[in-house]
């Protein structure tokens, strides 16, 4: 690793966005708003808020969404790794809130651009030259080649020396539990810190609570896996004790991406030094605060921002 080398590096499918700005379904809808939205990217942009350099790598159609997708992860000061192809569109969700209290995802990217990651698509010394690799559950279910390239990048981060980082984020939409559920497995076995909910790890293990899980996860070689809690905070398994952390109360706007948030401060809180306890604080203060504002990662916070939210500063104006 040198001094210029990314200190994360993430690849996955980031996807143009189109959501609903109010309350009820699309069939009423007046009008919409536009962005972009990726579980790999958001913790790329995250991290890059809170000031850990951070590496993204996609495909992305020839095409106007594209060229969004790319412009606005750069904007944040990520390093953008974007392999146009010219031969598939980029992908399209779409998201709307049919009730105050419940969001839903629509899915437009069969056979789009980023489900055509390859292995080649990596480039030489990219992943050896990092401190950590994130993966998510998302890339092997898109396609055998996306797969494929995941699998090539753990190789090579075994041999650079990176921490692997792998969030569960399981998608019913890309395959059935009982389908992804090996597939997923296989890679948290491979990897040094896993993430996911008490459903995700059931998944894993079927029949299996959290401790279970971490416990089986263990036994494979993977030293930490942190159980995401939601409103409720979070805890984190490592050796053979359990480490809790508390959730923060707010009144939610957007619950999307807020995972990511939350990976993305526990990831900059550990290659940060901080001890687990403030790790887990961070990471429990960028998931609420990822909550507050619509969209997938526009609330990711910067450590001002994290800082004021840790304080306490309640004031609705600041002057």
């Amino acid at each position: 690793m040198t001094a210029d080398s990314p200190s994360v590096v993430t690849f996955g499918e980031t996807m143009a966005l189109v959501r609903t700005t109010e309350i009820g379904s699309l069939r009423h809808a007046d009008s919409l708003a536009f962005g972009i939205g990726g579980a790999e990217s958001n913790v790329a942009i995250g991290l890059a808020r809170l000031g850990i350099r951070t590496s993204w790598l996609g495909r992305v159609g020839d095409d106007s969404l594209g060229e969004r997708v790319v412009r606005e992860i750069r904007g944040d000061g990520v390093d953008v790794r974007a392999i146009v192809d010219s031969d598939a569109a980029t992908g399209l969700m779409v998201k709307e809130r049919p009730s105050a209290a419940s969001t839903a995802v629509h899915y437009y990217r069969a056979g789009s651009a980023g489900s055509r990651l390859h292995p080649d698509d990596l480039p030489d010394g990219w992943v050896e030259g990092a401190a950590l690799l994130h993966l998510t559950g998302i890339i092997p279910l898109l396609s055998d080649t996306a797969r494929a390239a995941l699998h090539a990048a753990i190789d090579r981060a075994r041999v650079g020396g990176a921490i692997i980082s792998f969030d569960i984020n399981y998608r019913s939409a890309l395959a059935s539990a009982e389908a992804a559920g090996p597939v997923l497995r296989e890679l948290a076995e491979r990897s040094d810190i896993v993430f996911g909910g008490e459903e995700e790890f059931a998944i894993l293990y079927p029949g299996s609570s959290p401790a279970g899980a971490a416990a089986s996860l263990r036994g494979a070689g993977c030293a930490t896996t942190v159980l995401k809690r939601g409103p409720q905070g979070a805890s984190v398994f490592i050796e053979d004790a359990e480490v809790a952390g508390s959730g923060f109360t707010i009144t939610p706007v957007d619950t999307v991406g807020a995972g990511d948030a939350f990976v993305a401060g526990y990831l900059s809180g550990l290659l940060g030094g901080l001890d687990l306890e403030a790790v887990l604080r961070r990471a429990n203060a960028c998931g609420a605060m990822a909550c507050l504002v619509p969209g997938d990662w526009e609330a990711a916070p910067t450590l001002r921002d994290l800082e004021r939210f840790l304080d306490g500063d309640s004031d609705p104006v600041r002057r």
